[in-house]
């Protein structure tokens, strides 16, 4: 009888590990979309700045800024997903940022699979295993100098938190 009941439960974990279907889903997807669009535009913003002091990082500019870009276009696109499929992998109790944490196991794991996020999780892996383009270090060195000077970056500073807040604050209940 005990490993009857064993089995049965062994079976049942997999379908357990599928939560509930959220309600309002269509709620907590847009308010993940619109992180998505605050951050990108925060790193839009500060890569300008960051250019506009030196116009040689502008190739590579260009480069990190695709590799963030799909990273979060990846997040927004792996959300919808569990939020539809398996929200057990959400933390929808937390400040929107930390709704979906992807390790670089999860983007890899993504990367093999036939889920709808798999192309973009495709592209993420091999930029972050890929070689840094030249010029990588200087922009980073550039962009660390820039987030240390707050006048300078008040203005897409305070757009970024002024969005984070409203996002935060809007219920999804």
């Amino acid at each position: 009888m005990k490993r009857y009941a064993l089995a049965l439960v062994a079976a049942l974990l997999p379908m357990m590990s599928h939560a509930a279907p959220v309600e309002n889903a269509d709620c907590y997807s847009a308010k993940y979309h619109d992180y998505v669009d605050a951050s990108i535009n925060w790193y839009q913003a500060l890569v300008e700045m960051t250019v506009e002091k030196d116009t040689s990082l502008d190739e590579v500019a260009d480069w990190f800024l695709r590799g963030r870009t799909n990273h979060f276009n990846l997040n927004a696109q792996a959300f919808d997903y569990y939020l539809n499929n398996d929200s057990a992998k959400l933390n929808l109790d937390a400040p929107v940022e930390s709704w979906l944490m992807l390790s670089q196991e999860d983007v890899k794991t993504l990367s093999q699979s036939s889920l709808p996020p798999s192309s973009l999780a495709k592209d993420v892996f091999a930029f972050r295993q890929g070689e840094s383009m030249e010029g990588n270090y200087a922009l980073r060195s550039a962009l660390a100098d820039l987030l240390s000077h707050p006048k300078e970056i008040d203005k897409p500073l305070n757009q970024y938190n002024d969005q984070m807040v409203s996002i935060n604050d809007r219920q999804c209940q």
